[in-house]
């Protein structure tokens, strides 16, 4: 079940909390940089961070998340997490499926991630999203932007 995450839910946030942190590692990892900023992040952070955000639940466990900003027609998604423990099971093309779904009026959805996170890129191009390049952030580190437009 995919649902609307309340960030004033301090048990919830820390669930969120958790999950950024596992799901980054392994992002972390893939793009051998540890200094990604939700992995710096602290709860309290994390709550005022201004970002809408869906959470995907299997029973009552916080799976997979999602969240963005809108700024008039073009809407940025900020965060794509899936506890390792969900991997592979499609939490993440449900997610992004519902962001797009309620977000009908939006023309434009960008999107970032590490540049060697080949299967976060992989789920975007399949979803229409085309590649924009790469950008380099700090030495040594680029991530590859992607744009997805509908009329």
């Amino acid at each position: 079940m995919i649902k609307n995450l309340d960030l004033s839910n301090v048990g919830l946030v820390k669930e969120l909390y958790e999950l950024q942190r596992a799901s980054y590692l392994v992002e972390a990892k893939l793009i051998n940089f540890f200094e990604i900023p939700p992995l710096k992040e602290t709860l309290e952070e994390l709550t005022v961070c201004g970002e809408s955000f869906l959470g995907y639940f299997e029973e009552e466990n916080l799976a997979g998340a999602i969240s963005y900003t809108i700024d008039d027609e073009v809407l940025t998604i900020c965060r794509m997490v899936v506890h390792p423990n969900h991997f592979r099971k499609g939490i993440a093309q449900k997610l992004l499926m519902t962001v797009e779904e309620i977000n009908k009026e939006n023309t434009v959805f960008n999107v970032s991630t590490g540049k060697e996170n080949n299967p976060a890129k992989r789920l975007y191009l399949k979803n229409g999203y085309k590649f924009e390049g790469d950008l380099e952030v700090v030495p040594g580190l680029f991530i590859s932007n992607f744009e997805k437009r509908r009329s």
